[in-house]
């Protein structure tokens, strides 16, 4: 009964109301010991589910996923994109339709959560304060010209699972993890924040996957494999792998019956499929990294491609290999915290040390993970292999000889495929923010 409730619309619901208190007052039934008197525990319960219905329907109304779903056209409309990952959240004004931001700024998002008792009243306000004082637009017209006169519709790409409620709870966010509620941030009327009638929210990755179709070929990207852009079929599936302080793969299509309609992105958490040794050496790895993390019978490929996966392959290196530690680089990897892959990164080009030898089984690793992704998704739309790790360490990528084509390449009977299918190396490191805009103008164009 609750389903059928649940499913029908509000007229149904009260005709609910009604039969259940016509049962209620003259079911046969419904009798206590065949008097004719007393009440139908039944018809009581089917009563308490159907206003229990009715409620919550109201409260899935009051969260729909379109608090305000109408822009005014009497207002001036700004587009805001956010990339909230654990350590920073980045924002971006923009005009819609125009990729050149009016202004950027990063907040780290430790320091700001201390102050503020949600997220958006933690980064958001402040930004569209500083929107306020910084933009000449908005200064001409003042705060109360501000709330009177514009609106804004924001994308914020978040690092972790968005439900369909328009919600996301990160676990890297502050000490013990935090919420993010794109609802509650559209009914929000706190001073600044009330500007906001659209907060659309969607996985960093669908941010990359976006920022992709954002990016300029001829400037922003290196083709890995010769000819790579002549090979792009703009019909076909795109797909996206990145490592950064972890590891996030998307893809995109079209639809073959609508090209028109561009193509759409969808996540996923291939970053958490299983990490596969290549050879003996990683076997050990795979072993001690079991072992790191009480793992019995695997570990995610995102232990070893990443930021933090260099470090734990330097970390086996280290304990396998003690002669060859460097004291003063290993005090630093030590003393390093949440940037220990970043020291590794930045001794990886000693020849013959631990770091370098570390870049090399992770960018290997990274480079066998993009092949496995290209031979799933046969992406001749394009792999774009993003991340804050590419720009950074592009000769561990770039070039038939280097440790991540190499592994990309050897793929037995499916080399023929893998070599047909262009691939580049993204060289910006701001794609999710440029995704989210992407995603902010979508909402705008369709509201």
């Amino acid at each position: 009964v609750l389903f059928i409730v649940y499913a029908v619309s509000l007229p149904c619901l009260f005709l609910w109301f009604f039969l259940c208190i016509v049962i209620m007052s003259h079911s046969s039934w419904c009798t206590a010991g065949g008097s004719g008197k007393g009440v139908c525990p039944f018809s009581v319960a089917l009563f308490v589910g159907s206003a229990f219905s009715y409620l919550n329907y109201l409260r899935l109304r009051n969260k729909s996923t379109v608090a305000k779903c109408c822009i005014d056209e009497d207002k001036q409309t700004f587009i805001i994109a956010g990339d909230i990952g654990g350590t920073n959240s980045r924002f971006a004004l923009h005009r819609p339709g125009q990729k050149d931001p009016l202004l950027l700024h990063i907040y780290p998002n430790e320091e700001a959560l201390k102050t503020a008792s949600t997220y958006h009243h933690a980064t958001l306000e402040p930004f569209l304060k500083k929107c306020l004082a910084e933009v000449d637009e908005w200064k001409e017209l003042g705060e109360n010209g501000v709330l009177s006169q514009i609106q804004v519709v924001a994308c914020l790409a978040t690092a972790g699972p968005v439900t369909t409620n328009n919600d996301v709870f990160m676990v890297n966010l502050g000490k013990s993890g935090g919420s993010i509620d794109g609802n509650e941030i559209e009914r929000c009327q706190d001073g600044l924040l009330s500007l906001v009638v659209r907060c659309k929210l969607v996985n960093d990755f669908v941010g990359q996957g976006y920022g992709v179709l954002d990016l300029d070929l001829d400037k922003e990207v290196i083709e890995l494999l010769p000819d790579s852009m002549a090979k792009m079929n703009d019909l076909a599936p795109i797909c996206c792998v990145g490592a950064g302080t972890g590891l996030g793969e998307c893809f995109l299509t079209k639809s073959s019956l609508a090209t028109k309609l561009g193509y759409e992105c969808y996540p996923s958490e291939g970053g958490h499929a299983d990490f596969v040794p290549r050879g003996s050496l990683e076997v050990e790895l795979l072993d001690y990294l079991k072992r790191k993390f009480s793992s019995e019978h695997r570990i995610s490929v995102e232990r070893v491609v990443s930021g933090r996966g260099l470090a734990n392959v330097y970390e086996f290196l280290a304990q396998k290999f003690p002669s060859r530690v460097q004291p003063n680089v290993h005090e630093e990897f030590l003393n390093a915290g949440d940037q220990q892959g970043r020291v590794i990164g930045m001794n990886s080009s000693t020849e013959g040390s631990l770091a370098q030898q570390a870049a090399q089984i992770m960018f290997a690793a990274y480079g066998s993970e993009v092949g496995n992704a290209a031979l799933k998704f046969i992406p001749t739309g394009g792999m774009f292999v993003t991340g804050g790790l590419a720009p950074k360490n592009i000769g561990m990528i770039q070039g038939e000889d280097s440790p991540f084509m190499k592994a990309y390449l050897d793929k037995g009977r499916m080399n023929g495929l893998i070599e047909s299918i262009p691939i580049f190396a993204v060289m910006n490191e701001d794609v999710g923010l440029r995704g989210a805009r992407v995603c902010a103008e979508r909402e705008y164009n369709a509201m």
